[in-house]
């Protein structure tokens, strides 16, 4: 069975259409421009045969919890929905730029960590979206996208059940469905869901959907089969503990009563495992519905009503202390002595008479002249005072370090000197000895003398010059790698005696380069993919008559480009 071509993109007014980003069994996903605000969106178009009575309403109603859903951290953002001039209803949504988690696992599994804190988030939504009412029915990673700060966003929330030309088993993705969704009559229910997170979290660490053997068919029969009788398969990683592994088997059981009640439920079991294995533990985002009874009043008698998101966080640690200084708290604004001073007796200090507190700022201040002029105290703003004459106990402090302005008393620098003797309160004021201050002085120059000529000296003798200089001109930046992948193109195929050889060509070749290649053999099934270096691949012919492939190209440093197919009747 090969796979639909896309429907041509309705012309929308206000968007200007770029490219297409993907299709499904019931929609066709274009990429547009938005002209005001201008900005990249993702538009999600139903298929004309999808549309049905009644099912414009039904939509509209759908994109409405949509939008409702949509604050939530980890759920598309929607912006505008509406029916385009041919019929086809419409979803304009936030554009996801990076791969999509189904891209990522198929290169390499997960990191245990990653994917504890993306199934947290996930549920988180998912619970969200429960508590609205909303099934998703279609969990898996392919529906998991990454925004641009890399955060997981889930999207497609049961748009597809909203027409009614669909039934309710139709579309189901069969690697991550639940076994009642494959019963005569197909029934789902929020434990249907948390199956799907399970599994979605078990094929982040597996590199691999849960019930998909490597190296044996794993057609939709075989699948079905297992996911109706087998015991999940061990995920065989050294690095996830065993609670992982329980806690998958309780989400993914077989039935429905034995697994977890809620998403939320779920999301607490894995908080529990990144507590175990000492990692952040990830909040959980859920949207809290409770209307307090009491009401608060503001200034101008308005009525507001708290409603928000709550973030679940079984630790806090440190615990919240006071963000505002009290009356208990704040340090006191009163002026400072210097420690030198209160750690003299009191007995022996005799202090100078403190001056007027209406002195002018700018007063002159009558200097001794027996003095040097580097011992000189400098009035500040705030304290206008003339120097005290030197006394017994009582070093007068040499410059002051104190900056100019209303902020609290000066702060001044004690002079390196040795007390001085005791004389009499009357005595005259003798010169005063300097030789600790000559001496720290002149050892500060040695000793930035000396730093001077290490640094320089050998430069100098040897004839070098510093190739990190200034003076040798700017350095001509290099060119970061460009983060837009482009497709392979000329894809095409043609029979051959091996089978259908298809052949494609790299736009921008670099070094590095590969590419991850598959057939492509139902809508609805995950196509089986390899990497190869070369530009051509060979396929084994469908029975249908119709042999596609999809192909994608990888850089070395890992970036992706969007898949492109090709079919050959």
């Amino acid at each position: 069975m090969s796979r639909r071509a896309p429907m041509t993109p309705p012309d929308l007014p206000g968007f200007t259409y770029l490219d297409l980003l993907g299709s499904g069994g019931f929609a066709d996903v274009y990429l547009y421009e938005q002209q005001l605000p201008k900005r990249r969106v993702a538009v999600k178009v139903l298929l004309t045969d999808r549309i049905s009575s009644g099912s414009v309403e039904e939509f509209t109603a759908e994109a409405n919890v949509m939008a409702m859903l949509s604050t939530h951290p980890a759920i598309v953002t929607i912006y505008q929905a509406g029916v385009a001039h041919d019929g086809r209803p419409y979803l304009v949504m936030e554009y996801c730029p990076k791969p999509n988690l189904q891209v990522r696992y198929r290169r390499e599994p997960f990191p245990v960590a990653e994917s504890l804190r993306v199934g947290v988030q996930v549920a988180a939504a998912v619970e969200t979206a429960h508590r609205a009412g909303v099934l998703h029915r279609d969990i898996k990673p392919a529906n998991i996208l990454v925004t641009e700060y890399n955060r997981p966003a889930l999207t497609d929330f049961g748009i597809a059940s909203t027409t009614s030309a669909a039934a309710e088993s139709a579309g189901l993705s069969i690697p991550w469905s639940p076994p009642e969704s494959f019963a005569d009559v197909p029934r789902s229910d929020p434990r249907s869901d948390v199956y799907a997170l399970g599994a979605t979290v078990y094929t982040l660490l597996a590199g691999r959907s849960p019930f998909e053997l490597p190296g044996q068919r794993n057609t939709a029969a075989e699948l079905i089969q297992r996911i109706e009788t087998m015991p999940l398969p061990a995920l065989g990683r050294a690095d996830a503990p065993l609670s992982l592994q329980r806690v998958l088997e309780r989400a993914m059981a077989k039935s429905a009563a034995d697994r977890y009640e809620s998403a939320i439920g779920f999301a607490r079991a894995l908080q529990k495992v990144q507590i175990e294995l000492s990692h952040g533990v990830t909040a959980i985002d859920i949207l809290d519905d409770h209307v307090p009874e009491d009401v608060v009043e503001d200034e101008d008698d308005g009525l507001t009503r708290v409603r928000g998101v709550v973030s679940i966080d079984p630790e806090t640690n440190p615990a919240a202390g006071l963000t505002r200084p009290s009356a208990t708290t704040a340090p006191s604004t009163a002026a400072f002595a210097p420690r030198f001073e209160s750690e003299a007796p009191a007995e022996t200090v005799l202090r100078a008479p403190t001056a007027s507190a209406t002195a002018p700022l700018d007063a002159t201040v009558r200097r001794d002249t027996g003095v040097p002029a580097y011992d000189h105290t400098v009035v500040r703003s705030g304290a206008a005072s003339p120097a005290p004459a030197p006394s017994a106990g009582y070093p007068t402090p040499a410059l002051s370090l104190a900056a100019p302005g209303p902020v609290g008393p000066p702060v001044t620098a004690p002079a390196f000197e040795a007390p001085a003797s005791p004389q009499p309160a009357d005595a005259p004021a003798a010169p005063r000895r300097r030789v600790g201050l000559w001496v720290g002085i002149a050892a500060t120059i040695v000793v930035l003398a000396a730093i001077i000529v290490g640094v320089s000296l050998p430069g100098i003798l040897s004839g070098e010059r510093d190739e990190a200089s200034p003076s040798d001109g700017p350095v001509d930046p290099q060119d970061p790698v460009s983060a837009v992948v482009p497709k392979p193109e000329d894809l095409t195929g043609a029979v051959v005696p091996e089978g259908v050889r298809f052949t494609w060509t790299n736009p921008e070749p670099l070094d590095g380069d590969h590419y991850i290649v598959g057939a492509v053999t139902r809508p609805d099934e995950e196509p089986q993919l390899t990497s190869i270096e070369d530009t051509q691949y060979v396929l084994p012919p469908d029975p249908s008559g119709t042999t596609c492939v999809e192909v994608t190209l990888v850089r070395g440093n890992g970036r992706q480009s969007e898949p492109v197919t090709g079919c050959t009747p």
